[in-house]
């Protein structure tokens, strides 16, 4: 379970990375996506965690907490871009 955290984290970001360098916002979109899913995957982790009792509450939930903020700004880079689009 530990990798799978670590896994899913570090795809997260290397998507986000990977995405930025990539010359088209349509590109860029879909690795925003990409990592969105990874930052789901930490999270929904984390409730299998704290169930297991691997976690405590507070440690799932600061893990939670840091995934929403990932997802909250991989969603409003995407909202940008698609407005931009848009314009």
């Amino acid at each position: 379970m530990r990798d799978q955290v670590r896994s899913a984290a570090l795809s997260s970001m290397s998507n986000i990375a990977e995405g930025f360098r990539r010359m088209s916002d349509r590109e860029f979109i879909r690795f925003l996506e990409i990592s969105t899913s990874s930052s789901d995957e930490v999270s929904s982790i984390s409730y299998a965690a704290e169930d297991q009792g691997y976690w405590t509450e507070d440690q799932a939930s600061q893990v939670r907490k840091s995934a929403e903020k990932v997802i909250a700004l991989n969603l409003g880079l995407i909202k940008y871009f698609l407005n931009k689009r848009k314009k």
